[in-house]
């Protein structure tokens, strides 16, 4: 879409915090007096327990009609509970709970998972990396079973050990790595990097032990490197990679990895950035794209007293997206200013203001950039 035409996005506040950092950080658009019309829909928990369904049709509807969606936060519950809460007039003929979040992903094709981060701290050394997620296969591809498909049990028949074990006391997920899949996902990585003058891209897997469905991973990598060859590639182990994510952040620039292991990577890099508070991401497709900060609804966080920072550079990330970068970066650029001058910050980084209060502090200094 080109700068200028007019966005349509769809809000969907959500949860428990999310509403509050929704409804909190979005005056910050008032500073830009961009073409943006924001429509609000309902998503997440209240939906399922009164609808049957966390992710309503008419939200579908708004989604489709919409340039990208705007999430505050889901919550997600094992199916036991999942099913107490639900209204009594379902609970006869009960629907499978699915969550939200990976309904958009998989419907929609939503493939990677950005996770930009950076030092917000003047006091930390300066980093500037992204890890990026392949979303919709790996060990999240869905194909987790117990008790054991009978094919999958005679499989394992094969081994001595495993197939004297009966199919009700044994569980399987599968990894499952498509060449497309990976393609795009590797490619989307080098991309990423060149259009941000990033000079590295790691591939974080497993080879040392995963040795067969690694080296599938390591040849469509390479091959995918080949088209950059400006751009340092190399392959870690996944748990070296997170060491080093700690003492060495400032080394890397795209880190990129299946599902699991970049579910885990995005932790902790927002670890090293200072906490989830501080934690945006996007995920991209071709058919669409959803921004959300990565907290949660966070059931233990005191009403009204949440970090808005993620919303904020969450919003940015939207931005940015669609050729705003020079807003995106007013924003990035108030967070930053206001958690290192300490007046105003939320009590997860020692501080005492609300959510409200951060936030208003946040959109006091964009405003005046």
């Amino acid at each position: 879409m080109k700068k200028g035409i007019p966005l349509k996005i769809a809000v969907l506040p959500g949860d428990g915090i999310g509403s509050e950092v929704t409804k909190a950080a979005l005056p910050v658009l008032d500073c830009f007096q961009l073409p943006i019309k924001l429509r609000f829909g309902d998503i997440g928990w209240t939906c399922w327990r009164q609808e049957g369904s966390p992710l309503p049709e008419r939200t579908w509807n708004l989604i489709h009609d919409s340039d990208a969606a705007l999430i505050g936060a889901i919550t997600s519950k094992p199916p036991r509970e999942a099913l107490k809460e639900l209204a009594e007039s379902f609970r006869h003929s009960p629907p499978e709970y699915i969550s939200p979040i990976i309904q958009l992903r998989q419907r929609l094709d939503l493939y990677a998972n950005v996770r930009p981060c950076f030092n917000i701290s003047k006091e930390d050394k300066i980093f500037n990396f992204c890890i990026i997620r392949e979303n919709t296969e790996g060990l999240y591809a869905g194909f987790d079973f117990y008790p054991l498909p009978e094919a999958i049990h005679s499989l394992l028949g094969m081994d001595k050990g495993w197939g004297k074990i009966s199919e009700d006391e044994i569980s399987c997920t599968l990894r499952l790595q498509s060449k497309q899949g990976l393609l795009r996902i590797f490619r989307y990585a080098f991309q990423y990097a060149e259009q941000r003058k990033m000079t590295r891209v790691t591939f974080a897997d497993k080879p040392n032990v995963l040795r067969n469905s690694s080296a599938f991973a390591r040849n469509l990598f390479e091959e995918a490197a080949a088209q950059y060859p400006q751009i340092q590639a190399d392959i870690l182990n996944v748990d070296a990679v997170a060491l080093w994510l700690i003492k060495r952040p400032e080394s890397f620039g795209v880190i990129v990895a299946e599902n699991m292991f970049g579910d885990i990577l995005s932790d902790v890099g927002a670890a090293v950035m200072g906490g989830l508070g501080f934690a945006p991401s996007a995920n991209i497709g071709k058919k669409g794209c959803y921004f959300e900060p990565v907290h949660g609804s966070g059931p233990r966080v005191e009403p009204g007293y949440a970090n808005p920072s993620a919303m904020f550079l969450t919003i940015g990330m939207m931005l940015e997206q669609f050729g705003y970068g020079v807003e995106a970066d007013k924003i990035k650029q108030s967070v930053i200013a206001v958690v290192n001058e300490g007046r105003h910050i939320t009590r997860d980084i020692h501080g005492s203001s609300s959510t409200e209060e951060m936030a208003q502090a946040i959109i006091h200094y964009c405003s005046n950039l």
